[in-house]
């Protein structure tokens, strides 16, 4: 019975023992852990305005969650969500500035398809590295975060026309047609920043999900994932499913940068470090064990943490621990085996079922 919940029994345990820990922390700093909880959960779910925030932020951290899980089941670790998220919200957001009185469906659908060929395109690069030369998937992607970081800074400092820019370092917002944002959401959610792109990711959740399930590539990346050498065996073509994972995965996590770009700032401008969504988003694809039904569950939790974490101020506990108790729940699903190795113990001890 236990081996049947075990994929949701040990993310579980994880959060609960991240929270735990966070609680101790806490303690140790002179800080009230119970206080603090309250006024995160309370911040986070007491008001109309901040659970549409939630969902707001839940929305690129699908994406770029379910981006990492695309490249982990091919067996790739995929460090470089952040540059793809980025250039897919520069070039998503060049394509609706230079295009203001587009007619809004198409507009929108230009967007998505402008950014997940920038995030696609910064994924094949790895990728094929990877599959033709047998470099390393993890140094190349920490490297092209900062080729793209850089890249994209450039392309709005240089190359944006002026009539595009309010100053040097941000360009002026998009227009209406553009913007994710609607006013049935703002009306709905007492005028929070929610948009369009919570459906957008719940249509990816379900178009992965299918992808992992039910097609042939599916099954093709998660044999090359499992053993290369038997897919190329099979009759499988290995490179070509390498490619084809890291397109997808950046893909993805372009869309996911152009829902926050386009959804929540609704302009571009000058970054000075890697976007949050991208490492982020590879935390929400470990919690969910790459599961992409899992997936929305786990980008909800961190979202509320999130959005909740302005409210331990009103305990006088820096925020910052919210962080802390996010790196305590991903410590404890990186050492799930301890959680497999209890509910192993408690099967054998009721008969090894």
């Amino acid at each position: 019975m236990l081996k049947k919940y075990e994929s949701i029994l040990i993310p579980l345990m994880a959060v609960l023992s991240g929270l735990l820990l966070g609680a101790v922390v806490m303690l140790v700093f002179g800080y009230d852990p119970i206080w603090g909880y309250e006024e995160l959960f309370y911040t986070a779910f007491g008001s109309v305005k901040n659970i549409g925030e939630i969902f707001r932020a839940v929305a690129p951290l699908v994406f770029t969650a379910l981006g990492f899980a695309v490249a982990s089941r091919a067996g790739f670790f995929n460090v470089g969500l952040s540059g793809q998220a980025l250039v897919g919200w520069v070039f998503a957001g060049w394509f609706a500035l230079a295009n203001p009185d587009m007619p809004r469906p198409i507009l929108i659908l230009g967007t998505v398809i402008v950014a997940m060929l920038a995030g696609g395109i910064a994924g094949a690069i790895p990728g094929f590295l990877r599959a033709f030369l047998g470099t390393s998937e993890v140094i190349v992607t920490i490297m092209m975060n900062y080729i793209l970081l850089y890249f994209s800074n450039h392309i709005i400092r240089d190359v944006f026309a002026d009539e595009l820019m309010k100053n040097t370092d941000s360009s002026i917002n998009v227009s209406a047609n553009a913007s994710y944002q609607t006013e049935w959401l703002r009306a709905l959610t007492d005028n929070s920043r929610m948009n369009i792109g919570i459906f957008f990711a719940l249509i990816a959740v379900f178009v992965i999900w299918f992808l992992f399930a039910k097609t042939t590539l599916g099954f093709e990346i998660r044999a090359a994932g499992l053993n290369p050498t038997a897919a190329d065996y099979a009759g499988m073509s290995t490179k070509r499913t390498i490619v084809l994972s890291m397109v997808i995965s950046g893909a993805l996590a372009g869309l996911g940068g152009a829902v926050q770009g386009l959804g929540t700032f609704q302009n571009v401008y000058i970054q000075s470090s890697n976007l949050d969504i991208g490492f982020n988003g590879m935390s929400v694809a470990l919690l969910a064990s790459n599961s992409p039904l899992g997936i929305p569950f786990a980008a909800f939790l961190f979202g509320a943490l999130q959005v909740g974490s302005s409210g331990m101020v009103r305990a006088q506990i820096p925020p910052e621990l919210v962080n802390v108790v996010t790196a305590s729940i991903i410590f404890f699903i990186g050492v799930k085996y301890i959680f497999e190795q209890l509910l192993k113990s408690k099967r054998f001890a009721k008969g090894g079922k």
